[in-house]
């Protein structure tokens, strides 16, 4: 039986890499790793913790617009971080609109310029 060991990274379709940078890297602090290899199209590999989170300048095929406010209710990438205060103060800074849960828990729910849900949750240490 295979063992799994845990979520390498995810993908993320978007429009324009730069912009995208300006909201992961200069809004919500994510650092770039500088190894991304050519691929023949733009993007970014974001590191989350051990994991990381792939930016691809692809088409994409879904429509971007009709989703539910609320991320999580539409397919997300949930992050966990040590404290969710810093980052609220830094997406009201930014003027990003999000959502906490719905189910009472230290999380919130935002999207990245492209409309890809993104879900915080705060580790229960703090």
């Amino acid at each position: 039986m295979t063992q799994y060991l845990g979520i390498a990274h995810a993908s993320l379709l978007v429009a324009d890499t730069e912009r995208a940078l300006a909201f992961y890297r200069d809004v919500l602090g994510v650092r770039v790793l500088p190894d991304r290899p050519d691929l023949g199209y733009p993007g970014a590999w974001l590191a989350i913790g051990t994991q990381q989170i792939h930016l691809l300048e692809l088409p994409n095929p879904d429509p971007t617009s009709g989703r539910p406010v609320h991320g999580g209710r539409d397919r997300h990438t949930a992050i966990q971080v040590h404290d969710i205060k810093p980052l609220r103060v830094a997406l009201d800074g930014a003027g990003i609109g999000y959502t906490l849960s719905r189910s009472g828990r230290a999380a919130l729910f935002c999207r990245d310029p492209d409309g890809n849900a993104l879900e915080f949750i705060q580790s229960s240490s703090a």
